[in-house]
């Protein structure tokens, strides 16, 4: 099981009131719901091993050089140096470090790498993997890992993790009309205002889907696009025609990769806490009661 750790932080802060604090007052919401997420996935699911993965630059400059507006209206000036920082809620910054200290404490490995997002990260521990692979994640990018043979589906939270949407192939191609290697298809033409991805301008999900249905894959498009006796509309075809400098980069940057150089780590899920003594002190410094009590228990029993 691998968890786009930010996803499920996020979706944990915003699904936990702020009135979940610690002894001194700091809101720890992040840091209960994820506790409380990785639980209920491990209680339902039952993975063999189970990974954090991390973002350790949700903004990679390769990717930005590639298309510029990537992700680019999540990007906040700051006032003290002038570099980049993403914009996340001040009360949620200062709780990833106590969750990643607490992570470690437990012993559930924590993985990232350089330059690349958590989603790399996945795609090269679902490329490695030899059996099935559950990912769990609210980012639609990573439907494009689904593979059928190889076992790897998406649980994708609809609401807490309680109620997860589990997308295997037929569910993809029920949903969108691909299937996870035409995924990356898919989306670059539509486009994802949430990662300032442009697409081709005029071409939304359901014309993306014919295409892709009538010419196979991308590469067939555009041959279709040089093609006059191609059944494409006049506006079909300029439309493409003029996105082809970005149709050209926009794969590179929406795949993701799979060839990532990782550390060392240990992905078996923990019996017993790494830590204890730390794992304890951090649970009473920052009050996180019942969320780690019941975690330690879970993992204890899987």
């Amino acid at each position: 099981m691998l968890l786009d750790t930010a996803s499920l932080y996020f979706r944990a802060y915003f699904g936990v009131p702020d009135s979940v604090r610690s002894p001194d007052g700091t809101p720890v919401n992040a840091v209960r719901g994820l506790l409380d997420f990785i639980t209920r996935l491990v209680r339902d699911h039952h993975p063999d091993d189970l990974v954090a993965c991390m973002d350790f630059d949700w903004r990679p400059q390769w990717r930005v050089d590639l298309i510029p507006t990537y992700k680019a209206h999540r990007v906040a000036e700051e006032v003290a140096g002038g570099a980049d920082a993403e914009e996340i809620p001040d009360t949620l910054s200062p709780q990833v470090p106590v969750i990643e200290a607490v992570l470690d404490a437990a012993g559930i490995a924590r993985v990232g790498a350089e330059g690349y997002e958590a989603d790399d990260i996945i795609g090269t521990l679902t490329a490695r993997a030899t059996g099935p692979v559950d990912i769990v994640t609210g980012d639609r990018d990573l439907f494009q890992l689904i593979d059928d043979e190889r076992g790897v589906r998406v649980l994708y939270p609809v609401k807490g993790v309680g109620t997860l949407a589990a997308y295997d192939g037929e569910a993809l191609r029920e949903k969108y009309g691909v299937d996870g290697s035409g995924y990356v298809d898919l989306a670059l033409l539509r486009g994802d205002p949430s990662d300032g991805l442009p697409g081709v301008p005029g071409i939304g999900e359901k014309t993306a889907a014919k295409l892709l249905d009538a010419f196979g894959d991308l590469a067939g498009i555009m041959a279709a696009v040089d093609d006059p006796g191609a059944k494409l509309t006049p506006s079909q075809r300029k439309k493409l025609d003029e996105a082809r400098p970005y149709i050209a980069v926009a794969p590179k940057v929406v795949r993701v990769a799979d060839d990532v150089a990782l550390p060392e780590f240990d992905p078996a899920l923990p019996a017993r806490p790494r830590d204890a003594d730390e794992l304890a002190r951090l649970g009473e410094r920052w009050g996180l009661g019942g969320s780690l009590e019941r975690l330690l228990s879970t993992l204890e029993q899987a």
